[in-house]
This record gives structure tokens, sequence and C-alpha cells, in this order.
């Protein structure tokens, strides 16, 4: 084994080429030291016992050293061929460049633990994204970390190690010269080793447990950010699992009750009774999860006001998120469309002109509001709802006498709702009939809002919490001294909850969102326990209004159908799921899925009811994909 070792050593490495081994045994070495930190911050000391550490390492040093080749060509041809006679001008060559090696690990590092914190996930195409609003990317992370100190420690880190690194490798510069062939072909195979490993490696490689978590900790920062460009947009079709084009439209006809010979998702919806001419205000609060309401058990009094809401209105107990991000949640309650793998339909092409919920309500007669309290380009928002109808007032229609406080994500949520009533007053002024979606920012890291509103000092995600639930009670407040206040319905939803952390990849609890629907005289208290989606809060909206109209949504009215569909759709990344009779359906790239017991986590023997919730799965998908890029989503084009 030995002689073998030395072999492939004096083959990789000869003479200088040393210096490469060398930091490649670093770059391991520290990756390593990374992963551990990450496990240890994870809280779960299981994750500590050794058969299931010890895979999650060996795993995760495959994709460190896969990594690593992508760096490795300019340095071994470096290396191969300087000139054996100038040692020391190589010396002055290395010297930088292994302080910007020792920089760039130092810094990842770092930017893995903060992402980790955020997101409970090596880099993703979260990360990806967030390059290109670099501006409230680094803003919020100015606001939320003590950067001095943080950099500060980047620095001394990367200072030490490249102090140490160049210490053990300044010698190697010097080494007896090995033949030119020998120092070329070494060369050549390092210059070969990139492409070998872009074909050898699969995120695949990572899920060798149950646990999403422990999967994460097996993947590689920097292979997974690279993973991640080239993966933020998926062809369903192409990578997961389908059925026949005629089997997936007839199971979603059935789904959602499409008649023969059209789109599987287009049917007529008759109203009940006469149309009710409300207006209506939807607000989509920031990861607001179900479980910070005392409706759902809290106990810390976080949302009294909100709870005090749902008690005089309908309060939908078990709504599902479909997503992890606002831009998604902004998508299943505007478009009522499932979560396709990749980005939100709020950030991609050709995304104007849509069949929205606002469309809905423009061809009513109402005017449809889109209300953010940062700035509208953010996300795509702007482009996309203004692309669909929607008049958007952002962050730049309050002037700076009207802020009471603002961060690097926009206003303090009581600023953005007395824009709204504002805004509001003058739609009523004008007898004009609204529909206005208001999206709150305040609770976001760095949870900073204005002084002296609530018990809570700034800086915690519980009173960012609390903050968020005052401001929407003093909105209700106002409103109640409106005149339209006894003619507007109310919707109080979250875009997405603020987990990250969850034992399989989609576990249900930490998708559960509330949904309260409030309108003195016109909705009774009361509650709706029906397993239901995201997706289905603007068909029900519809439906307790009465509105008869053309659907083309894939979502459902929770009252009407509710319970005889009840069933969740959900997304995290590229896995996508579906959520019905305890049973969790996953959709992975490459045509895998698994079939999961929401209770447990553990996977579920298959049987024909499981085969029968894949097909429904499959249907819900394929066909929404299918429609997006076929243009069967516009709101002008006629269906089949």
């Amino acid at each position: 084994m030995r002689r073998l070792l030395r072999s492939i050593d004096s083959v990789l490495f000869p003479s200088r080429l040393a210096i490469l081994r060398d930091l490649l045994l670093v770059f391991l070495a520290f990756n390593a030291l990374a992963r551990l930190a990450l496990t240890a911050y994870n809280g779960e000391p299981s994750f500590f016992l050794p058969w299931r550490l010890l895979p999650a390492m060996a795993i995760g040093a495959v994709f460190d050293l896969g990594a690593a080749t992508f760096a490795v060509p300019l340095l071994a041809a470096l290396l191969a061929w300087w000139p054996q006679r100038r040692p020391g001008a190589l010396k002055a060559v290395l010297a930088p460049t292994l302080l910007v090696f020792s920089g760039v690990l130092a810094f990842v590092a770092a930017s893995e633990l903060v992402f980790w914190n955020e997101f409970a996930s090596r880099f993703n195409f979260i990360a990806v994204d967030y390059l290109v609003y670099t501006n409230e990317v680094i803003g919020n992370i100015r606001e939320s970390y003590n950067m001095p100190l943080l950099l500060s420690l980047v620095g001394v880190v990367a200072l030490l190690l490249w102090w140490a690194v160049f210490r053990r490798v300044a010698p190697l510069v010097s080494a007896p010269p090995a033949p030119l062939g020998a120092r070329s072909r070494a060369a050549a195979l390092w210059l070969l080793a990139p492409f070998l490993a872009f074909g050898a490696l699969d995120a695949r490689y990572k899920e060798f447990s149950g646990d999403a978590q422990l999967n994460e900790l097996a993947g590689d920062g920097y292979f997974d950010f690279f993973h991640a460009y080239r993966a933020n947009e998926i062809d369903y079709e192409r990578f997961y699992r389908t059925l026949p084009a005629d089997r997936a439209a007839g199971v979603l006809a059935g789904e959602l009750g499409g008649a023969a010979g059209q789109a599987p998702f287009a049917r007529e919806v008759a109203g009940r009774g006469p149309e009710k001419r409300l207006n209506v205000v939807l607000i989509s609060v920031e990861a607001l999860s179900a479980d910070f309401m005392a409706a759902f058990g809290n106990r810390e009094g976080l949302t009294p006001r909100l709870d005090a809401i749902a008690r005089g209105g309908l309060l939908f107990t078990r709504l599902y998120a479909t997503g992890t991000r606002t831009a998604r949640g902004l998508e299943a309650l505007t478009l009522s469309f499932p979560p396709t793998p990749g980005y939100s339909i709020v950030k991609r092409p050709d995304n104007e002109g849509l069949f929205s919920l606002g469309e809905v309500f423009k061809e009513k007669g109402y005017e449809p509001l889109y209300f953010y309290g940062g700035y509208a380009y953010f996300d795509n928002m702007e482009a996309f709802f203004s692309g669909n109808g929607y008049t958007v007032i952002d962050r730049t229609s309050i002037r700076s006498e009207d802020i009471s406080y603002e961060n690097i994500w926009g206003v303090a949520d009581e600023d953005l709702f007395k824009l709204a009533v504002s805004e509001l007053d003058k739609r009523w002024a004008a007898h004009r009939p609204f529909f206005a979606h208001i999206m709150t920012v305040s609770n976001h890291r760095p949870f900073a809002y204005p002084a002296g509103r609530i018990d809570i000092p700034p800086g915690t995600r519980e009173g960012a919490v609390k903050y968020t639930d005052f401001a929407i009670g003093q909105f209700i407040d106002r409103a109640r001294a409106r005149p339209w206040f006894a003619h507007t319905l109310f919707a109080i939803v979250a875009d997405h909850t603020h987990k990250g952390r969850g034992r399989t990849e989609l576990p249900p609890e930490n998708y559960h969102i509330p949904l309260i629907v409030y309108s003195p005289g016109h909705v009774p208290p009361g509650r709706v326990d029906a397993v239901a989606s995201q997706i289905d809060v603007g068909p029900t909206l519809l439906g307790m209004l009465d509105f008869s109209y053309r659907s083309r949504f894939f979502g459902h009215d929770v009252l009407r159908d509710g319970v005889k569909h009840q069933r969740a759709l959900f997304a995290n990344y590229q896995t996508v799921g579906y959520y019905r009779d305890g049973i969790v359906i996953e959709l992975k790239p490459k045509g895998r899925y698994r079939v999961v017991d929401a209770a447990t986590g553990r996977p579920r023997k298959e049987d024909a009811r499981s085969a029968q919730l894949l097909d429904e799965a499959i249907s819900y998908y394929e066909e929404a994909s299918r429609a997006y890029r076929s243009g069967g989503l516009k709101a002008a084009r006629a269906l089949p």
C-alpha cells in the first residue's frame, strides 16, 4: 500500500508539485472543520454518532476534492513549468496567491455559517439569486451581524492560515527538480481533473440518509453553489417523473373538475348566489408561521391582535405554504399555481399577462393594487405585478417625514399600512372598488422596528412577529374608522414560515401557515379544519364573494371543495411535494420519488393508495409546467 501511495505521489506531485498536494490537504482539512462547525451549529447531538457523522464527512470530502480540482490546473501549470533557476521569483508569486487562497477559505466558511443560520442549508439557488440583489443582501447582513467583528475574525483566520501554509510550502519551492516530462505529465493530469470531476460528481451522492439536514452537511459549498447556478431553472418533463400526457390531464381534470375537451385546469366557476361587491384587502405577512399564534398553541403572547381577529373571523387551521420564500408565496396567492421546480414564476421570463387573482377582480371592475414596504424591483415584484395589471405602490410613494423606521428591506409595517389606508381612501372617494394585496417586511432579519411599540426590544424574531401583529391591529383599527370598512373583506395569510430545518426535505409542519378571513357582518366567525394549500386562497376568496368566472387556477374553493380535496402542495428548491391523507409524495430530479409518512418522516411502504397519490402529484406538476411553457396561463389566450 505504501509503495502504491508513493507511486501515485510521484506521478501526481513530482518535485515542486508537492506544494499542490499540501494545498489540497489543507483545503480538505479546513472544509472538514467547517463541516464539523455546521454540525455543531445544527444543534442535533445524534449527528455526532459515528455511523451518522463519518459517512457525511467522507461524502463531503469527495465533493471537496472535486470542487478543488477546478482551481488546480493553473497552479499545477505554474509549478510544473516555472523556470527552475528562479525559485525566489516563484515564492514572490506564491505569497499573494496563498493569501488569496486562505482568504477565500475563511470567507466562504464564514458565509456558509451565516447562510446556514438563515436557511439551514448549504449554498443553493437562493445564494445564486442573492447575487442579483447585492444591495439588499449586503445591507441585511450589515444590519443583522456585527460586521467589523465578523470580518476581523475572517481576516485573522485567513492570516494565520496563510502564515502556516506558506511556512509549510515555501521550502518545497527549492525541491530538487524532476524531469520536465514527469512534471508535464502531472500538469496534464491536473488539467483533465476538472472535466473528470464535472462528469463524476452528482448532487444525489449527498442523499445517503433519510435525514435532510444530515444530507446537507455532506455537501460542499463550492460545488453546491455552482450546481445551483446551473440548475435553478429545471424542465419538469425532462428531469422528473411523468405520466402520459392524456393520463396526467385526466387525473388533474378529475381533481379540479375540469370539463372534457379543454385544458384540465380550465373550468367554469359559478357563484352560489348574487355577487357580493365587497372590496378585498389581502395581507401577506412575512414569515408568519402558524405556531406563532395562540390559536395554534403558542403561549408567548406574540399575536394578541391576530388572535382577536381570528376569533372574530374565519380561521383556516390546516393551510400550508407552497415554499420557503416570498416570491413563491406571491406566486401561489396571485396565480394559484403549484410550486414547479426552480424559480417562482414571479422571477421567470415571459410572466406578464397571466391569468391571476388581480385579473379576475379587474374583469369585475375592481382596481388591483400591490403594496410593498421596500423597493418593488426586489425579487422582480414590480415587473411581475405591473405586467399583470396591478398598480404597484412601494417605498418610493412614502414621504421621508412619514417614515417611522426603515432598514435595507423597507419601511416599518405601520408606515406601509398608513400608506395603504391613504390610498384606499382615495379609491373609495373615487367610487372605485379595490383589491389590495399588501406585503409586509418587518418580520425579517435584522428584526428591527420602531422603539416603544411593543414590550420586546428589537433584534429577535419573536419581537418582529409581535411588532407586525401590532401594526396589523393598528391598520384594522384605522380601517374600522373608514366608511369602506363595512364594505371590505380582509384576508390575512403568511407568505411562508420562518422554519428551515426539518427531519425530511418536505416536513408539512414547516409549511403550516394561518389564514384568517375577517369581515364583520359578512363573514361569521368559525374554523375551517380541512387541509388546504396556499394556492387555494384566491379561489376561496372569490367563492366567498360568489363570483362567477372562467378559472385557470390550479387551486379550488376550500369552503366548497375542501372536504373532498384535502391536499397541499409544497416545494423546497428542487424537490416538489404533495401532501394528502398523512402521506407526502416527494418528486425529485432524475425521475426519483419517495413516499413518506408525514407523521414520522420515515419512508412508507408503497400500496395502491400511495400509487394513486403519486399519480395525482405528478399530474399537478406536469400539467402546471406544461401550461407555463406553452403559454396556457396567459389571460388573453383561448384555451382548448
